[in-house]
């Protein structure tokens, strides 16, 4: 692996765990207004795929000599611009924005930033990390394994979790309306 591949590893490694960082602090503050967590259980399942996006790169370039293919600025450039998103949504949930899923009672959703567009932008944005990642050191199997893995976790289990809690406990449906889930509504 070359030494910019090591380097842009290892930037998202620290990437990663100043963001749980901040999620806990978020997390602190979400339980001092009196929220609580949801759906703890499958929360060591992200954490596993997340960190399976890492040591499967590290495999698949140690032991089957994966190498960036000649293309490999295409899913670079498009993970730059995932980062870019990424810290909208973080920004515009401000104390709110988590790696967990927190619901605080009586506090109304944020609708800022992409959030007036869809849903979950977060995920959508997470979805094309875990896929175009990998791709740039030619982890090929890394993004299939891993997008695979997170895509059914947020289809399946995730998301509908984090709508039901935010249904109960807020008025999620009013303040989101129409919005779809991953593509925004352009015919509004």
């Amino acid at each position: 692996m070359s030494s910019w591949m090591i380097l842009l590893w290892w930037i998202v490694v620290v990437q990663r765990i100043a963001e749980l960082a901040i999620s806990k602090q978020n997390s602190n503050w979400m339980a001092s207004q009196g929220g609580y967590e949801v759906g703890q259980e499958h929360y060591k399942l992200i954490l596993f795929i997340h960190t399976l996006l890492f040591v499967g790169i590290w495999a698949e370039v140690l032991f089957f000599r994966a190498k960036p293919p000649t293309w490999a600025w295409a899913p670079f450039l498009l993970f730059g611009i995932t980062q870019v998103l990424r810290y909208w949504c973080i920004k515009s949930l401000g104390k709110y924005w988590n790696t967990r899923i927190w619901v605080v009672p009586g506090h109304k959703p944020k609708v800022e930033g992409p959030y007036q567009y869809l849903r979950h932008p977060n995920y959508v944005v997470v979805a094309i990390e875990l896929l175009v990642f990998p791709v740039i050191f030619g982890a090929y199997l890394t993004a299939a394994m891993v997008t695979f893995m997170n895509t059914l976790t947020m289809v399946l289990i995730r998301i509908p979790m984090e709508e039901y809690a935010l249904k109960d406990a807020t008025d999620y449906e009013e303040e989101m309306g129409e919005k779809r889930r991953f593509l925004p509504n352009w015919d509004r």
